[in-house]
């Protein structure tokens, strides 16, 4: 008590503190002692380990968390189309306010990065589309214009206003220098983007044009409508070649499949419409999903391919035999408004009306094959789940789903069978 006694007399009285290195008060002077002493009663070897403890948590490697997808992307507004960049981890998006978004995605958590927006469209962009060496993005909108973009500047190239009297809502790419667009009144034009100017317009629909697909030669272009038909177009001639018979609901879809053999088409009421090429009058088969609707459909491969429907789920689907394999994901309550696949088919990433872009792991669906023997329907009739993150939903039926190396059957042999269906 002597020695604190001491020590507090030595000390200032409040207020008269001069400046510069404050002293020292009577619990500083306490803990400085009990620390003292606690330093004593460590020994040298207790030292050496908690040294070594410390060096070896700090060497250790901080590992970064790899997701089996990547994250979900948030938007601010719907976003009604989606395209991934042919050779690398981007993709792009188009939301109902016109804006135009771009992200690199990765599966290391919290690496997906947006690269630049674009907000040059005055109304809702429809669809969006990369060019084959991804250097340009080109997209239509409900203002009636075709903007091309530079993917890696994020700077508008070329715009090409007012180039349909209504407004545009399908775009495919032909060729380098080619791209056919479609509006809401069923006219089609086809365009030479090095003059910037349409060489063809025809009008055979009665409504809007829901998608475009054209043959691997280039030849001919279709397309579908709100009309329920289906159109053929000539390119080479510059003409209407046929129109199919009007199916039941809107077309809003379509996939060529089975190697160029056959055309599948999705509707509104939840139907699959597969016509024979060459066959475009009338539909070869029909398949009905236990959807509310097929609004968008992507291929997988040449057997398989993925729908989009109002009741926010995803489903993989088996064309001939008709199967529906699973679930791939869901947005859950909410209608989903399109679909695209990565160009390494390892993942399928949609957008809905929840305003989220997710991403589905879609890597196992090509070692996928399905039997021609039809099994009886499970009772439960639940839709199997594919992947962790979707959900296992009745309403649909899972059968025939084979691995590939537990079928010993040729290529040969299955198209000698889809020979016979035809």
């Amino acid at each position: 008590m002597g020695y604190i006694g001491r020590r507090m007399q030595k000390m200032e009285p409040p207020g008269r503190r001069k400046r510069g290195r404050p002293g020292r008060r009577f619990m500083d002077v306490t803990s400085n002692m009990a620390s003292t002493e606690l330093k004593h009663e460590i020994s040298p070897e207790d030292e050496i380990l908690s040294a070594v403890e410390m060096n070896e948590e700090t060497s250790k490697p901080q590992t970064q968390k790899i997701r089996e997808t990547p994250e979900d992307i948030k938007q601010e507004a719907i976003v009604n189309t989606l395209a991934f960049h042919p050779k690398e981890d981007i993709l792009a998006a188009g939301d109902v306010d016109g804006d135009i978004y771009l992200y690199r995605y990765s599966c290391n958590d919290g690496e997906n990065k947006e690269l630049w927006s674009s907000g040059h469209h005055l109304k809702s962009c429809r669809k969006i589309a990369f060019s084959n060496d991804g250097e340009k993005l080109f997209s239509v909108s409900k203002d009636k214009a075709v903007h091309i973009m530079d993917v890696v500047a994020g700077k508008l190239v070329k715009r090409i206003p007012k180039a349909h009297s209504k407004s545009i809502n399908a775009l495919l790419l032909v060729n380098e220098n080619m791209i056919a667009t479609g509006d809401d009144e069923g006219t089609l034009k086809v365009w030479d983007m090095r003059q910037g100017t349409s060489f063809m317009s025809i009008k055979q629909h009665e409504d809007y044009i829901s998608d475009i697909a054209v043959d691997p030669a280039k030849k001919t272009l279709l397309s579908s409508s709100g009309d329920g038909t289906l159109g053929v177009v000539n390119l080479k001639r510059r003409r209407s070649e046929l129109l199919s018979e009007i199916q039941d609901g809107d077309l809003t879809s379509i996939s060529i499949m089975k190697h160029g053999r056959k055309v599948v088409c999705g509707s509104s009421e939840g139907m699959l419409y597969i016509f024979n090429w060459n066959g475009f009058g009338a539909t070869s088969d029909r398949f009905a999903l236990q959807a509310e609707s097929v609004d968008c459909i992507i291929p997988i491969t040449e057997n398989i391919l993925c729908t989009a429907s109002m009741d926010g789920v995803i489903r993989a689907v088996n064309i001939l035999p008709n199967r529906v394999v699973g679930s791939v994901g869901q947005h859950i309550g909410e209608p989903i408004e399109e679909i695209a696949c990565s160009w390494d088919k390892h993942f399928l990433a949609s957008c809905g009306h929840d305003q989220l872009i997710k991403f589905w792991d879609i890597s196992g669906l090509s070692a996928m094959r399905v039997s021609d023997y039809r099994q009886q329907k499970k009772k439960d009739g639940h839709l199997k789940a594919l992947s962790s993150k979707a959900f296992e939903r009745a309403g649909d039926f899972f059968s025939g789903l084979l691995d590939m190396n537990e079928v010993d059957r040729t290529t040969e042999e299955v198209e000698d069978s889809d020979e016979v269906e035809d």
